[in-house]
């Protein structure tokens, strides 16, 4: 049986000569509160039933399996635009399909306040599924605890890190949400792609391979970061404009290095797969060479039909810092697909902001 390459999960800081706050996050629930931002409101009409729901301690896939046995669905029949923390006060929207259009939205709400351990904000019919991508983001406001030094000098250094990190941009790492605790997300989505495990759960094996291709996400940008090629572009990128969406390949520095700067555009990172858009030239060799040191190959992705995507490389969320009784909190949108837990762990540069 192959071995796994050993693992590399360090994670180089943006701001590494900025003194941490330390501290300890999610010390309540309410000390992380996260709200999503839909791209588009329900229209009123359709056989998919939009509920918007506040959530504490409890997960994503919880809810939605809860979800589907209240309404004797398949759970495949409640949608959601991405996972949430467990740990925290979580508001998002699930999409419930009634094919039959035999229940009144009233009435679905009164269903799910009364045997579900949520809070119902509204219900909306729409003609679609609620799923990945219909979101912009997500809201954060996150308190800081337990921080250990005098309060002028850490919201000093909090509000220098942030500065900092305005200028610059943050890198899009993934979360241990995704890789799970000392990579076991990471090990197990290997073993999946190179056939020495399996799974029943397919909605379990989508979410381990997708912790590995968020772990060689990780090291693409860790890389980038540490060979000081985070500030600027290289020749072959894949940029993504950050008003549109839009997607180019990079061909001319001298064009496209001033609009990087002005934080009009930012370079994309590989979530490895066959379908994958490739960059060229010198960025096409950086995107190989973590492949390479991975020992891994787009053929295994092809075989086990991982398509692959690309991710925002580059965050440039803006930070409130506000002092609060129990600490320091911060307020900031994320794009989607972005984790609090890479900004927080800026700010404390400690084992508590994963």
């Amino acid at each position: 049986m192959v071995k796994p390459p050993p693992l590399d999960l360090s994670l180089p800081y943006i701001t590494e000569e900025l003194e941490g706050i330390g501290g300890q996050i999610r010390a309540r629930p309410e000390d992380f509160m996260v709200d999503e931002v839909s791209l588009y409101e329900p229209s009123g009409v359709g056989s998919h039933l939009y509920v918007n729901i506040t959530k504490v301690n409890q997960t994503t896939r919880e809810v939605q399996l809860q979800l589907a046995e209240l309404f004797n669905l398949r759970p495949e029949n409640i949608g959601t635009a991405g996972l949430k923390d467990k740990n925290a006060v979580t508001t998002q929207t699930f999409s419930i399909l009634f094919e039959r259009n035999d229940m009144p939205s009233s009435d679905a709400m009164s269903l799910i306040d009364g045997r579900l351990d949520v809070r119902v904000n509204w219900a909306k019919f729409h003609n679609n599924k609620f799923r990945a991508g219909h979101l912009i983001g997500n809201r954060f406001k996150v308190v800081i605890t337990d921080i250990r030094m005098p309060m002028s000098r850490a919201i000093k250094n909090t509000r220098s890190i942030a500065e900092m990190i305005h200028l610059r941009g943050l890198p899009n790492y993934y979360g241990e949400q995704r890789t799970g605790r000392g990579g076991k997300n990471v090990n197990e989505g290997w073993e999946i792609l190179h056939g020495q495990k399996k799974f029943n759960d397919r909605w379990l094996s989508k979410l381990l391979v997708a912790g590995y291709q968020s772990y060689l996400c990780n090291r693409y940008l860790a890389e980038r970061v540490r060979r000081g090629l985070f500030d600027k572009l290289i020749l072959g990128d894949i940029a993504k404009k950050h008003d549109t969406g839009g997607i180019f390949w990079v061909n001319d520095l001298e064009v496209e290095q001033p609009r990087y700067e002005a934080q009009e555009i930012s370079f994309t990172a590989p979530m490895y797969g066959f379908e994958m858009s490739e960059p060229l030239g010198e960025s096409a060799a950086l995107e190989e060479m973590i492949l390479e040191e991975s020992e891994m190959s787009m053929e295994t992705f092809r075989r086990m039909k991982v398509t692959g995507t690309r991710r925002l490389g580059r965050l440039i969320p803006r930070i409130e810092v506000a002092e609060v009784p129990r600490g320091i909190q911060l307020s900031f949108m994320l794009h989607k697909g972005g984790f609090a837990t890479t900004l927080l762990r800026e700010f404390m540069k400690n084992d508590q902001g994963r």
